[in-house]
């Protein structure tokens, strides 16, 4: 089934694909960005700091 988009066709398909190209770069970064903040995490954690999440309540000072 062929849809006619009439005389804006070039500008609705080109919209769209801005849009999904968009889209697609902000997930790409999400996840690079994901990855280099966990990369950085087990770093500090190797050198020895800690994250506060992770502490009971009796460990506090």
């Amino acid at each position: 089934m062929m849809m006619s988009l009439g005389p804006y066709a070039s500008f609705i398909v080109t919209s769209y694909a801005a849009a999904a190209l968009v889209v697609a770069l902000l997930i790409s970064w999400v996840v690079l960005d994901y990855r280099s903040q966990t990369q950085r995490l087990r770093e500090l954690e190797r050198s020895g700091i800690t994250r506060r999440s992770s502490r009971s309540a009796v460990d506090t000072p």
